[in-house]
């Protein structure tokens, strides 16, 4: 990092504003993929995985660590706590994983208009969640803690199967709903949604510390944090996964529980978004000079 560079600063209220905005619009958008029909050939099933622009967006425009976080928060509350059931363990490796991934990508980008640091970050964090969520289920098969023979009498075949749907996640949702849109709404929300925070778009002599690299430090992170992931999903297939229940909501109101569920992220949404415009109102009433927003 340059050595005029400033240091990437943000009050509380600006942290936790970009974490429940966070937490609230992918949640939002998680929700909208249920309702979406998946086609199963055979064993594979060819699905919209998720909307990952969103938190990918969030990501390189804002600090990447309280954006990872409130998305994979999101999905957990709104995707599942709020549908009535809840995976235990089961929910650890989710959260885990894809958080890593989105702050990794968020990380990548130094320069948030160019377009080839924002498709390289999107994919590389499109490619680590898949690939650990492909691993962590073939570890499962392979250490015999859940059954999976998708050729009879051949329990190898699991790799095969998640290959393929590791191909289907990152080639068709990854380009499609994380890719494409990433590298439209990041190049033209820059400079734009970062006052709604009060804060000057991150440039080069502003971005947070050692932005763009990964160090070694974070390759140990991830390390860890697979092997906290494998375990945790492992414990969900066996008697030692605390936490798991079911209230049935989903089962008695179907569809219309996820319709709740949006409504509900919907509304946190707006609210987050209309508490940001009257703060941007507030300063231009102030007048306050640019000079004096944290920075980004």
């Amino acid at each position: 990092m340059l050595r005029n560079s400033r240091v990437y600063t943000l009050t509380s209220s600006q942290k936790m504003m970009i974490f429940v905005l966070s937490m609230s619009l992918y949640g939002l958008s998680n929700m909208f993929t249920e309702l979406i029909p998946s086609l199963k050939l055979g064993p594979i099933e060819l699905s919209i995985e998720y909307f990952a622009f969103i938190p990918l967006t969030l990501c390189m425009l804002f600090h990447p660590f309280y954006a990872a976080v409130g998305a994979a928060l999101g999905e957990v509350i709104f995707g599942e706590l709020m549908l009535g059931q809840f995976g235990g363990l089961g929910e650890l490796e989710k959260f885990l994983t894809f958080s890593f991934a989105m702050y990794v990508a968020g990380r990548m980008v130094k320069d948030p208009t160019k377009r080839a640091h924002v498709g390289i970050a999107a994919m590389t964090g499109v490619v680590i969640h898949q690939l650990c969520s492909s691993l962590v289920d073939i570890g499962k098969v392979w250490i015999g803690v859940e059954e999976f023979e998708a050729v009879p009498g051949l329990a190898q075949s699991v790799v095969l199967v998640e290959g393929v749907g590791f191909l289907n996640d990152v080639l068709f949702s990854g380009i499609l709903f994380a890719l494409l849109p990433t590298l439209y709404l990041v190049p033209r929300l820059y400079g734009k949604i970062e006052p709604l925070l009060g804060i000057r778009p991150r440039q080069k002599i502003t971005q947070y510390e050692s932005a763009g690299m990964i160090s070694p430090k974070i390759i140990i992170i991830g390390i860890i944090l697979a092997i906290a992931a494998f375990g945790a999903e492992s414990l969900s297939e066996t008697d030692w996964n605390f936490g798991e229940w079911d209230s049935g909501f989903e089962d008695r109101f179907g569809v219309g529980a996820i319709w709740i569920s949006i409504a509900v992220a919907a509304v946190v949404a707006i609210a987050v978004l209309a508490l940001m415009r009257s703060k941007r109102n507030r300063n231009i009433t102030k007048d306050k000079p640019s000079g004096d927003l944290p920075h980004a």
